[in-house]
């Protein structure tokens, strides 16, 4: 279980020592980013060399974090306590080095068990 801005929220269907009591619906969180040409030039250079390239790392750990934060305020805007199912989705976009990050769940009220 992890909390983000002080909700809960979970890849698993339930969080422990709470009862979900109402579902919410889907919530969501979107990101489109570019590496931009400097980037790309600098991450196809790492690239013939094999092995990670730091510079798609970093720009993909900062999107899903920003998908993540975006999530969260969607699922408070409908008055959730939680998110459970927690998934990410990625994709690139027009073959333009554009990545789209999605983080999304469902949006949940949750009661502490007795």
């Amino acid at each position: 279980m992890s909390f983000s801005a002080g909700l809960p929220m979970t890849t698993a269907f339930e969080l422990p020592g709470h009862r979900v009591s109402e579902n919410l619906g889907v919530c969501y969180g979107l990101v489109v980013r570019s590496m931009g040409l400097a980037g790309d030039i600098g991450g196809f250079v790492v690239s013939m060399r094999r092995g990670e390239v730091g510079q798609y790392t970093r720009l993909l750990e900062d999107s899903r974090r920003h998908a993540i934060d975006r999530m969260v305020e969607n699922a408070e805007l409908m008055g959730a306590d939680g998110i459970i199912g927690v998934r990410f989705d990625s994709s690139e976009i027009g073959g333009r080095s554009l990545t789209e990050i999605l983080a999304y769940g469902t949006a949940v009220k949750l009661q502490p068990l007795a």
